[in-house]
């Protein structure tokens, strides 16, 4: 049973996920949205009791005449224009026809579910002015596997995301059979699936469809699921740094703590610290420098910048990280729609608590530090692949070199080189270039959240399928390193063993353990390495055994918070 599989599991055993409207945490959103974990409804009295007295407040406000944004007004530019009161409610179903105009490709199901998710967790806050009836039908559809489809362009991330949260609105309460959805994996229309489950069409009150589609939830989702993603990556980034820097031979000196304690930078700390636990035990770092025959340094005194700077280097994709996660659980347990409604008080507010621009500018980083960790990577890959930068490795790391036609690893090379500037690329800045007219110029700065996370998903895609590449270069280039100081090619008896499970989680995903003693690429024409790439890719998309094999120091990085020590051992 691999790790995903014992995930899923594990989930469908835990108690329901409480939706409470706070403290729900990234974990718990990729628990329901990828691993089918239910879910429910606090029962709080608080809880209930501010739903009430929210709505309350909306029918209040209507019955005395007072004007709420969006309930007896229009939207938008077009918030000058009186809804009638006997027209509140169809003004509601409205504003779902004119915004369904989502186009492009289908969100993946998981991040449809999740902005399911953030919605529900957002409106039981009780500052939306919706019944509880609502929120439970959000519930109902997560549990039951019912999945509306959304499509990946049509939201600026400045009203929240209006139009792939109409698609989701639209389905929950069967407007038209034209919304489809999802369920057990059959497309069917809205109004079939509700029949399904022994549910009438539901007919939205004063406020209710804006609460469902003024928000950020859909943004909000993808995003956490780049960052839940972006841990992982960059966990095996670390780990794949440490098979290297053993195939190196190079030194773990750069690592010490008395270094780190004399600028304890949060990250440049929890690099070195986790560096230092990876390379614990190993036999194959350098040994002190010896002289040759003619009184001068058989290498360098000291390792080039890609080892030696590490923890400099990375040590700010780790605390950007950090911020990002942060900034993204706060947007996940925030009521994001407008107005908001203090139920207490009887009150309105009009306000921007929809505008995405924490997750559009986190994301914006997130793409830029995926870029700066894979540049670093294919540095160090790059020096594993020459003899004279590696220590005396064969050149393109050949594994059979008695045979002339062997090239070794050339073609992983090229093809991590061709991924690498397309994850740079993806680096570059979408928030700034938004347009200032939008919406008859009422959204006259808008975040390009929903866009720059959708960027963020393609560029975490990416990462994995060079993650794939490098995964085969340094297992190889550690294989390669033990026959030369040990005969045989099984770098398990001299890797350090927090480095032992992912070499031997690549060899096995590949099928290639039958002789350990060989490196995993012997002769060229042993194996179709596309087709091994393509399941080390798979298996980092759905957390299996690569994740398995690198948890203790995927916690590490999942933990890492912005708190700053002269300790470097206690980053870790």
């Amino acid at each position: 049973m691999d790790f995903m599989t014992v995930a899923y599991f594990r989930c469908m055993r835990m108690e329901p996920l409480r939706i409470e409207g706070h403290g729900m945490s990234i974990v718990d959103m990729i628990a329901v949205a990828r691993n089918g974990r239910s879910v429910r409804l606090s029962d709080a009295p608080q809880v209930l009791n501010a739903l009430e007295a929210s709505r309350a407040t909306i029918h209040a406000a209507i019955d005395n005449g007072h004007r709420i944004y969006g309930v007896n007004s229009g939207f938008g530019g077009m918030g000058h224009v009186t809804i009638a009161r006997a027209d509140a409610a169809r003004l509601q179903a409205n504003l779902l026809w004119f915004l369904k105009v989502g186009t492009g490709d289908r969100l993946p199901e998981a991040d449809v579910r999740a902005a399911m998710l953030l919605r529900a967790n957002s409106l039981v806050r009780g500052a939306s002015g919706v019944r509880p009836e609502l929120i439970e039908r959000l519930v109902l559809f997560l549990n039951a596997g019912v999945t509306p489809h959304v499509r990946d362009l049509g939201s600026i991330g400045a009203s929240g995301d209006l139009v792939p949260l109409a698609g989701i609105a639209g389905a929950l309460i069967g407007l038209d059979p034209s919304f489809l959805v999802d369920h057990h994996g059959s497309t069917m229309a809205c109004t079939e699936a509700l029949e399904r489950l022994g549910l009438a069409p539901l007919e939205l009150e004063p406020k209710e469809g804006l609460a469902l589609v003024n928000g950020t939830a859909a943004l909000t989702a993808i995003a956490a699921g780049c960052v839940h993603d972006a841990h992982l990556v960059v966990a095996v980034t670390l780990a794949i740094h440490a098979l290297a820097i053993q195939a190196l031979n190079a030194s773990d000196q750069p690592f010490h703590p008395f270094i780190h304690q004399h600028k304890p930078h949060p990250g440049q700390l929890l690099a070195a610290a986790c560096m230092r636990d990876l390379l614990r035990g190993s036999q194959l770092l350098q040994q002190p420098a010896s002289m040759n025959g003619n009184g001068e340094a058989a290498r360098l005194i000291q390792d080039r910048y890609s080892v030696r700077c590490l923890p400099q280097f990375l040590g700010p994709v780790l605390d950007g990280l950090a911020l990002i996660a942060g900034q993204v659980g706060t947007e996940m347990n925030a009521a994001t729609d407008n107005p908001l409604i203090d139920g207490a008080q009887g009150t309105s507010h009009h306000g921007g608590n929809f505008l995405g621009q924490y997750i559009g500018v986190g994301m914006d980083q997130l793409r830029y530090h995926l870029g700066l960790a894979a540049k670093h990577l294919d540095v160090q890959l790059a020096l594993l692949m020459e003899p004279a930068f590696s220590g005396g490795l064969p050149g393109s790391l050949v594994g059979n070199t008695a045979d002339p036609v062997n090239m070794g690893v050339k073609g992983l090379q090229i093809g991590a080189n061709s991924i690498m500037p397309l994850i740079l690329h993806q680096g570059a800045p979408l928030v700034p270039h938004f347009p200032t007219h939008a919406e008859q110029f009422n959204q006259n700065i808008n975040s390009q959240g929903f866009g720059s996370a959708n960027l963020a998903r393609r560029s975490m895609e990416l990462y994995r399928h060079y993650l794939a590449h490098a995964l085969l270069m340094a297992v190889q280039a550690a294989s390669l390193r033990t026959r030369m100081q040990a005969g045989h090619g099984d770098a398990r008896s001299l890797l350090a063993p927090a480095t032992v499970p992912l070499y031997e989680a690549v060899r096995d995903l590949v099928g290639n353990t039958a002789d350990m003693r060989k490196p995993i690429i012997h002769n060229d024409n042993e194996q179709a390495l596309d087709t091994w790439l393509a399941i080390l890719a798979n298996d980092l998309a759905g957390g299996g055994r690569i994740a398995a094999a690198v948890a203790p120091l995927l916690e590490r990085v999942a933990g890492h918070q912005l708190h700053t020590t002269v300790h470097a051992d206690a980053a870790c």
